[in-house]
């Protein structure tokens, strides 16, 4: 990394892609007031929208992963319906092409939204159609951005070939993958053997939620056992690793300004590096969620300079008040990156894309490299 910052203004204005970003995670706050009232919940910690989105950043803020998770009862409430799936999802896109994303893929856990009644197909669709709404709004705004959606199983349910078989069924209409996500600690990856089994015989892409709250194990047992093909966090990767003989965690401070020559990497971490695994790394909700300790000593530097695949992500764009240019601005004001480095994240995260490779390439040669043609590597 060098020294050198970009400013806010020129980070937004940069193409930017986003791989790790929870749908039920991203609403604005002034929606979720008005769909409960559409409802009929009652039960909203604040009415006025400026405190909404404050009370969820409190509340995200404990450190606590469980603790985060509970914020999501309040999002979840209000997209019971197939009216209120399609505004979120058509919002998520509008936001995310205002913030100058030009590929998303947004996840969500489909069995999470049937309360009211509402089947698993239902609810895909309906939030395949507030992407395409999305999509054509932003375009008549004069932003492109394209959005696929990660369908996503909870890992503490029995749901997950279920939902597989969704992925395989509407993958040819926008779904680009699966995922599983919730608590790590006592649910394992393992526990859906059959269901990434069955995607694998199909050719289908997944990501698991792994090495964010729960360590090397977790992470192990992902890649080995499960095969995925993304990691959604995998900041523990750094438990192996070690600088100067040291654990990371014993010099998080000293690991960051370490030279490569002061690094060695364990057998997992170099298997992570040398396969070139994608880490789906999401530095404000790390630090929300205690698995860093800032943004300025989050893991990504030291993985970005040891040529990990990391890429950039917001996660939960309401519980903590972020959005891509924040994140990238963090890391320019506290971690001292610069736009060479945005650009490699970038370019990272698109080639990690659950699109076909074609497709891929030309988002980065069309899309992604002329927003960064002529720019200096300084600002």
């Amino acid at each position: 990394m060098t020294a050198a910052r970009a400013s806010t203004q020129l980070i937004r204005s940069l193409p930017k892609v986003l791989l790790h970003d929870h749908l039920d995670g991203g609403l604005r706050p002034q929606t979720i007031i008005e769909l409960a009232g559409q409802v009929g919940y009652a039960d909203l910690p604040a009415t006025d929208a400026a405190a909404l989105a404050a009370w969820f950043r409190d509340s995200a803020d404990s450190g606590s992963l469980v603790r985060y998770l509970e914020t999501f009862d309040q999002t979840l409430a209000v997209m019971q319906t197939v009216d209120g799936l399609q505004r979120v999802a058509r919002e998520c896109a509008e936001d995310l092409a205002a913030d100058g994303v030009v590929y998303a893929e947004v996840r969500f856990a489909p069995e999470q939204h049937l309360v009211e009644g509402l089947t698993l197909e239902q609810v895909v669709e309906a939030v395949l159609d507030g992407f395409r709404e999305g999509e054509q709004l932003a375009a008549q705004a004069g932003r492109r951005i394209r959005v696929t959606a990660l369908l996503t199983a909870m890992r503490h349910a029995a749901k997950s070939t279920e939902i597989a078989e969704l992925v395989v069924r509407y993958r040819d209409e926008g779904v680009s993958g699966f995922d599983i996500a919730g608590a790590e600690a006592g649910f394992p990856p393992t526990r859906h053997l059959d269901a990434f089994e069955y995607l694998r015989r199909k050719n289908a892409h997944f990501t698991i939620h792994a090495g964010e709250a729960f360590g090397l194990p977790s992470i192990w047992e992902a890649i080995q056992w499960c095969g995925a093909d993304r990691l959604g966090h995998g900041v523990r990767i750094v438990d192996d690793i070690t600088v100067a003989g040291r654990p990371y965690a014993a010099d998080v401070a000293g690991a960051v300004a370490a030279t490569r020559d002061d690094v060695s990497l364990g057998l997992l971490a170099a298997y992570v590096r040398d396969r070139r695994i994608p880490l789906e790394m999401c530095p404000s909700s790390n630090v929300q969620t205690g698995a860093a300790e800032s943004v300025a000593v989050h893991p990504i530097s030291l993985l970005a300079r040891l040529k990990f695949r990391v890429t950039v992500n917001t996660d939960n764009r309401l519980m903590s008040g972020t959005s891509m240019t924040r994140e990238m601005s963090l890391l320019c004001d506290e971690a001292g990156w610069a736009i060479d480095d945005l650009r490699w994240v970038t370019i990272n995260a698109m080639k990690s894309a659950f699109l076909p490779f074609d497709e891929r390439l030309a988002i980065i040669d069309d899309v992604i490299k002329p927003g960064y043609a002529g720019l200096p590597a300084t600002d």
